[in-house]
């Protein structure tokens, strides 16, 4: 137990660059207090002591306002950033190197006895808010996003993101450049990258680029039709240019910004 704890304080230092020095850490760090004193209640759980390890994991919740149900497993090397309003479930069971933020929630669905919270592997990050309900699996590598919703399993590498949560993006351990940085760095900042895709302008540039490659066989069909010597109505459409949700931000912003502009000239 206390080989484990002494790997908790040491793993802030690896995702936490506002981490000073141990002693810091070990006085000023509420995701440190709660763990270590899961480490104990854990251990007064499993020896049969159930109110006692209850009434420790009460104190901590009073102390630190992170909320840990004694017989929930927990790997090495946990970090709970921040940490308040974190709530982990009884059956919940959590691997190696995960990293939860603020707000975080590993409830359950029903109120049957079992196995009804989620399982983390190794390596995953929860971002703040994120709610991870139900028996499921987070598999090795897996990153959800802040106020994300999660009740299905997510494989391996995937990231999550929206209410509910869906997998915007999986990780390629082929590209090595990546996965040096992901190495270099340990975690990814409250479950999210910088190059992580908007599902929503994914889903309409997906859509565009459908309408683009429609506009292309429709002229193709046009020009095979007139040199069978049949004769068309032209109808003009208007060129739909670039047309992805970044450009037509930018438009709209230039827009915005010229009417303005007039409008100070005319008002002048």
């Amino acid at each position: 137990m206390f080989r484990r704890i002494r790997e908790d304080i040491s793993c802030v230092f690896d995702r936490d660059p506002a981490a000073r020095n141990s002693f810091e850490v070990l006085t000023a760090y509420p995701g440190v207090h709660a763990i270590i004193i899961h480490r104990m209640s854990h251990g007064l759980w499993n020896m049969g002591l159930k109110w006692l390890a209850r009434f420790l994991s009460h104190f901590a919740r009073w102390i630190t306002g992170i909320e840990i149900h004694p017989g929930v497993k927990i790997g090495r090397r946990f970090f709970i950033d921040h940490g308040m309003g974190v709530v982990i479930g009884e059956t919940a069971e959590i691997g190696d190197d995960c990293t939860l933020y603020h707000g975080v929630t590993l409830g359950g669905t029903t109120w049957n006895k079992g196995k009804r919270h989620p399982t983390l592997a190794n390596n995953v990050v929860v971002g703040a808010g994120a709610k991870v309900l139900g028996p499921i699996t987070l598999a090795e590598g897996a990153r959800v996003g802040s106020n994300a919703v999660v009740v299905k399993d997510v494989p391996a590498g995937a990231t999550v993101v929206g209410i509910p949560g869906r997998i915007v993006a999986v990780r390629d351990e082929t590209d090595e450049h990546r996965k040096a940085f992901a190495e270099k760095i340990g975690f990814d900042a409250y479950g999210t990258s910088a190059d992580m895709p908007d599902p929503v302008a994914n889903a309409l540039n997906c859509m565009l680029d459908h309408v683009h490659a429609m506009d292309q066989q429709m002229e193709n069909m046009c020009k095979s039709l007139k040199k069978l010597g049949m004769e068309m109505d032209e109808v003009h459409l208007p060129d739909l240019g670039p047309c992805n949700i970044s450009a037509k931000a930018s438009t709209n912003s230039s827009d915005i910004d010229s009417d303005q502009g007039s409008a100070n000239q005319s008002d002048n």
